[in-house]
């Protein structure tokens, strides 16, 4: 097992590198990212494809200083593959034979269908998400798949990028129609099958939309990675991006480094998103580089993490819970937690759709006191909030958080609620959850797997278990309920007899 692995991604755009460190067989996190803007196909589709000078010089110079970055981090393997500028460029293999030749760095040019496939492998494992279409603008291309029930089943590249429309049109003030137009003339190609509500933004173009969005909205969740907005809500916004002056830009909350190609990507975006009926959008922080990564990793198994496991909460688990022998913990508390939940289903109508969050609460219970058992549901709400990124939704990364903060006199910490509110449950079942939450962990920690089971009628819920949970007996008094009820404890605690 490579415990260190260096993704090396040389788009027509930028060049990045990661590097990711492997805690267990499907554990892992990013330990350090670099990105140099080398536009290495700058230039290019002037000159019949060939890459020229001042693109040759910046990417040499980027790859260089990768490569001191991966020894630094003594790194145990680099995969390092290319895109769209160096396939289309006649003088592309020369490159890589050049690079190969001095840096001792092995560039492999994939095509773009194989570009298509990565940024699939990435979004499918690391969104929430079982159908959608995957689009990847890039410099020289837009590579797109196509996932039905969580398989990828088709890939397609067309020849549609943000620097190609940029040299093609933009740069010589041409018609936006004349752009619009070439771009639809490609779409052409695009297969029939490729329709769904459902679109996934991977890239520079996409992510730098989403952040505008978020900041012209207010949104309460600084986290890129799975943000979703409707089409419909933010069409205004993206068109007059695409008719907008360079100038006019600043007006749009972009980020000034994207101004260059952001109109053109822009354009593209919404012609894909035309053609494939697409009515939602998904914003992935995962692509290429990460797909690299999980084809390595996963090559093994099927390209899929098995059924039930969540990388982010291995990863987690993997750093920041060494106290206990976690399975077997979570197995008793998770299963404590199913008999109160079915209590609060059918005496509170709480929805089962919450079940699986409070689980993965239950799992990330004790990572907070890692670092120190004071304040350590503060520490686990903040290690959850920037740690727990992948197939979660944001509303549920929210929902696990704040359970992990909650206290048992207090269900919920009311200015972080307020914050957040409009991504978190009504305040009735956020109690609920919260209550079952720290119950679970009052009684789990007060017993050594204690068999517990629960009764609820006439306003009383009685708890059962076969050993003693006397100091479980007090601390219950305190707790705050969602609902008016009482509570009784119905436990093992015979005391011998005895003569002094």
């Amino acid at each position: 097992m490579a415990k260190r692995t260096a993704i090396i991604d040389i788009g027509s755009n930028s060049a990045r590198l990661v590097i990711f460190e492997r805690t267990s067989r499907f554990g892992f996190h990013l330990i350090s990212e670099q990105k140099s803007k080398v536009r290495i196909g700058e230039g290019a589709y002037a000159k019949g494809g060939n890459l020229q000078p001042i693109g040759i010089e910046r990417a040499y110079l980027a790859l260089e200083s990768f490569i001191q970055t991966t020894k630094k981090y003594r790194v145990h393997k680099i995969l390092c593959v290319a895109t769209s500028a160096l396939r289309d460029a006649p003088n592309g293999p020369q490159f890589v034979q050049w690079v190969r030749k001095n840096l001792h760095l092995s560039i492999k040019i994939i095509d773009g269908n194989e570009e298509a496939r990565l940024g699939a492998i990435a979004a499918n494992n690391l969104l929430p998400l079982t159908d959608a279409i995957t689009i990847d603008i890039g410099g020289g291309s837009s590579d797109m798949a196509l996932i039905h029930r969580g398989e990828i089943v088709e890939t397609c590249s067309l020849n549609i990028g943000t620097v190609r429309i940029k040299e093609l049109f933009f740069d010589r003030k041409a018609p936006i129609e004349e752009a619009r137009s070439y771009i639809k003339e490609e779409l052409k190609r695009l297969p029939d099958s490729f329709k769904s509500p459902i679109a996934v933004g991977i890239g520079g173009t996409a992510r730098s939309l989403s952040k505008g969005i978020m900041k012209r909205n207010a949104y309460p969740l600084d986290k890129l990675h799975a943000f979703q907005y409707t089409l419909e809500d933010e069409i205004d916004y993206l068109t007059a991006i695409t008719l907008s002056s360079a100038k006019g830009l600043k007006k749009f909350d972009l980020k000034q480094e994207r101004f260059d190609t952001i109109r053109e990507g822009t354009l593209i975006f919404l012609e894909i998103l035309k053609q494939i009926h697409a009515k939602e959008l998904i914003t992935s922080g995962v692509g290429v580089r990460e797909g690299l990564f999980l084809k390595d990793l996963l090559r093994h198994n099927k390209l899929q993490f098995p059924k039930g496991l969540n990388p982010s909460i291995r990863s987690i688990l993997d750093r920041f819970d060494n106290l206990t022998a976690k399975d077997s913990s979570a197995s008793h508390r998770i299963k404590v937690a199913s008999g109160l939940y079915e209590i609060c289903h059918q005496a509170f109508s709480l929805p089962m759709r919450y079940h699986d969050n409070l689980n993965a609460a239950l799992k990330l219970s004790n990572i907070g006191k890692t670092l120190t058992i004071y304040k350590s549901r503060q520490h686990a709400f903040y290690i959850a909030m920037q740690e727990l990124d992948f197939a979660f939704s944001h509303e549920e990364m929210l929902l696990i958080s704040l359970l992990l903060r909650s206290s048992g006199n207090s269900l919920l910490k009311k200015s972080l609620y307020q914050a957040y509110k409009p991504l978190l449950p009504k305040k009735e079942p956020m109690k609920c959850l919260s209550f079952i939450y720290n119950l679970t962990i009052l009684l789990h920690e007060n017993a050594n797997e204690a068999k517990i089971d629960f009764h609820y009628s006439n306003q009383t819920l009685t708890i059962r278990a076969d050993q003693s949970l006397y100091h479980a007996k007090e601390a219950i008094k305190s707790i705050e309920k969602p609902y008016p009820f009482a509570i009784i404890l119905e436990a093992r605690n015979k005391i011998p007899d005895y003569t002094f």
